[in-house]
């Protein structure tokens, strides 16, 4: 069964990337039928540069928003792929908008944690193990209930660009593996918990 899949992006573009490279290479059964960018950003030029539809809306989007924009595109998924504004999560949405976080929440998450942010914390706390989360999306940063996770090690000498790109390898296996279990239908919600159906 296949999905369309509505990417929200803020930076970069690399798990927009790494998304459209697992379409591409038939590993997720979907396609992007639009790419929302929260400002001009290399997310939003490489997104053009593929032929996906873009679209560039600054400002936390609200409920009414993200119904406009999930049913102009008509996806069946919302993607947060390094997305940094909170969005309002519409009701038709519960359970089909994800967020992918690079930290084992419910530690180091919350308004103003991205990036070598969040690498850099978990470096000060001392933390052995670090890696990603990812979850359903709430009208909070980084609170939905959690559906999967990915750990590696910290390293002694680690730097937080060294850690990063060392999770950022979890994040490249584990996000397209959890959107794949969403569109077979096997993952379901009970109140803040996940349960996810065997294949």
């Amino acid at each position: 069964m296949s999905a369309t899949l509505a990417i929200f992006v803020s930076g970069s573009g690399r798990t927009l990337i790494n998304l459209a490279d697992r379409i591409d290479a038939g590993e997720l059964d979907a396609q992007i039928g639009l790419v929302v960018a929260s400002r001009e950003c290399l997310g939003a030029e490489l997104a053009r540069e593929r032929g996906f539809e873009t679209r560039v809306e600054t400002g936390n989007l609200d409920e009414g928003a993200i119904a406009g924009l999930m049913g102009g595109s008509k996806a069946d998924f919302a993607v947060l792929a390094g997305y940094l504004r909170l969005v309002g999560v519409p009701e038709s949405m519960r359970g089909r908008m994800v967020n992918i976080h690079p930290a084992l929440l419910p530690s180091f998450g919350g308004r103003g944690m991205y990036g070598e942010r969040v690498h850099q914390a978990v470096l000060d706390a001392g933390c052995k193990v670090s890696g990603c989360t990812v979850h359903f999306c709430d009208d909070r940063y980084d609170t939905g209930p959690i559906i999967a996770q990915r750990c590696c090690e910290v390293r002694d000498d680690d730097t937080a660009a060294a850690l990063g790109a060392r999770v950022f390898e979890l994040e490249t296996e584990l996000y397209p593996a959890v959107i794949r279990m969403l569109i077979e239908g096997r993952v379901h919600v009970h109140g803040r918990r996940t349960r996810i159906a065997p294949a």
